[in-house]
């Protein structure tokens, strides 16, 4: 089946639907990874909300149904990535990728000159997916009780 979406900038009436993908994916990574009390499984739907109103916020939609999102906190030349998910019935269609696409672009047009993420260093499939986004790892943390990559990716702005 072929699917087509689109990448667009949330609205706060998005909040619902990127707070059950975010609750489904993030429940995911806690059994990949052996974590609970995960940051995004505490978010309540106005938390996300409240993001979503302050903050980048992207989401991907096929059909009107919101099947991926991203969140960037920036603070002049730099930024943090966070609340990266994407649908289990969706993934590998390219949505990751084209989330990804659009924070570059975001990031490249507002001056960002470096994007940090974390992820579980020991789920090797969301960090080959940053690797191949052009991230790296710069330093390995456990202050949430787990080995966590803390990923950087840099742009040449002129």
């Amino acid at each position: 089946m072929l699917y087509s979406f689109i990448i667009r900038r949330a609205e706060v009436t998005d909040a619902s639907a990127v707070h059950e993908i975010l609750q489904t994916a993030f429940g995911e990574y806690a059994a990949v990874t052996g974590q609970t009390g995960l940051e995004a499984l505490q978010e309540s739907v106005e938390d996300v909300r409240r993001q979503i109103g302050t903050k980048p916020v992207y989401v991907a939609e096929i059909d009107g149904a919101i099947m991926g999102t991203v969140r960037l906190d920036v603070h002049g030349t730099e930024a943090y990535l966070s609340r990266f998910a994407v649908s289990s019935e969706t993934r590998n269609l390219g949505i990751g990728k084209s989330l990804m696409n659009v924070v570059d672009k975001y990031l490249s047009a507002n001056g960002v000159k470096r994007v940090t993420l974390h992820t579980a260093s020991r789920h090797l499939a969301l960090v080959r997916f940053y690797y191949s986004r052009g991230f790296f790892v710069e330093a390995i943390e456990t202050d949430r009780g787990y080995l966590r990559a803390r990923m950087v990716k840099e742009y040449q702005n002129p």
